[in-house]
């Protein structure tokens, strides 16, 4: 019975913060805003910007109801640890199975209270790019692929592939992929950047020890009609023959699309798609996408400075996470955290990692 009375009253500073937070004046005017929206004449006229507005309004109101249940349910379960006996052994079980499913809705209830950036409620784009390493770096671009792949499925998230170059001998040079759920962008930034593997290496009859690398990028996915604006005469358009997976419909004609934004020089691309037209539509979404991280990215930095933190030249270029697979180890180099068993965490078991990232960003 005491492990059950620490795990609630460990628990009463989180649901005391959510509970304030819920019931701050900046999210109820936030929500008030967008019934307002809702409730104007015209607010159907745009179908895609209505159905962000009502995501956004339900996602708000849903992580207020769950603060309320949160709460009420933590007090009966207080309540009710009292009223039992020690001796009772049936009614104490039943009291820990339900403990125990409160703590893990208290674990997804507080992520949640970190998602309150500008773009986390937005879907996301993933993209993965094959650093240093040779075809081992191609082959853990893949395996990073999967592992995305496999989260977003367990999550009942749905995903969709942009981009998909192939190596030469194996694995991938590149990917981009559309994903598709609730906060997936919030949820998923933080796995921008390096991402390090150590193994024995399968490509060579040696088997030995390589160490190889890939750049991941995490997008937010930004609607035509948003505040980004992209002139006709900022952008360069190339086309070019489709290959890969998914090209064979296409690779008789030049429908692959490849974008350069001038101001900055970002490049995007597309080749997915049976058209020209709807490779472009789609090129233009990961600029838009990629035009908004940097805006946010630029305002962050500013913040830092006013505050006087140290800010990197570089958003995400450090490794973040090394996965040697030799020791059978997974750890994250910004919250310590670390794993003894990488084939479920290569297999999608990756959210504990999200969590604690947020977590450590409060």
């Amino acid at each position: 019975m005491q492990d059950i009375k620490k795990t609630l009253h460990d628990a009463t500073e989180l649901v005391l913060e959510g509970q304030n937070r819920v019931k701050s004046a900046k999210l109820a005017e936030k929500i008030k805003d967008l019934e307002q929206q809702m409730e104007a004449s015209d607010f159907w006229d745009n179908p895609k910007r209505a159905q962000k507005i009502s995501r956004e309004l339900a996602n708000l109101q849903k992580t207020v109801n769950a603060w309320k249940e949160l709460a009420q349910e933590h007090a009966d379960l207080l309540e009710l640890v009292e009223m039992t006996q020690e001796e009772d052994a049936k009614a104490i079980e039943e009291i820990r199975k339900e403990a125990i499913n409160f703590e893990n809705k208290l674990q997804e209830a507080e992520t949640a209270l970190f998602l309150s950036g500008e773009y986390d409620s937005s879907d996301a784009i993933l993209e993965i790019k094959v650093g240093a390493g040779g075809v081992d770096a191609a082959d853990w671009a893949e395996m990073l692929l999967r592992m995305y792949l496999r989260f977003c499925e367990k999550k009942g998230w749905k995903t969709e592939i942009l981009e998909k170059s192939e190596a030469e001998e194996a694995g991938i040079r590149s990917a981009t992929v559309e994903i598709h759920g609730e906060n997936a962008f919030g949820l998923l930034k933080g796995e921008k950047g390096g991402h390090r593997l150590v193994r024995r290496s399968p490509f060579n009859s040696a088997h030995s020890r390589e160490t190889s690398f890939a750049k991941v990028e995490i997008l937010p996915l930004i609607d035509d009609d948003s505040d980004i604006e992209i002139q006709s005469d900022e952008i360069k358009v190339e086309t070019f023959g489709a290959s890969g997976a998914g090209g064979q419909h296409v690779n008789r004609t030049d429908s692959a699309v490849r974008i350069t934004h001038l101001p900055t020089e970002i490049v995007v691309s597309c080749q997915n798609e049976r058209s020209q037209h709807q490779n472009k539509e789609r090129a233009l979404e990961i600029l838009r996408s990629k035009l908004a991280e940097q805006q946010l990215e630029e305002r962050e930095a500013e913040e830092a400075k006013l505050r006087g933190k140290a800010v990197k030249a570089d958003f995400g270029g450090d490794t973040i996470r090394s996965y040697v697979l030799d020791d059978k180890r997974v750890k994250d180099a910004r919250t310590g955290l670390e794993t003894h068993d990488p084939d479920k965490f290569l297999d999608g078991d990756i959210e504990e990692f999200l969590r604690a990232y947020l977590i450590s960003k409060k």
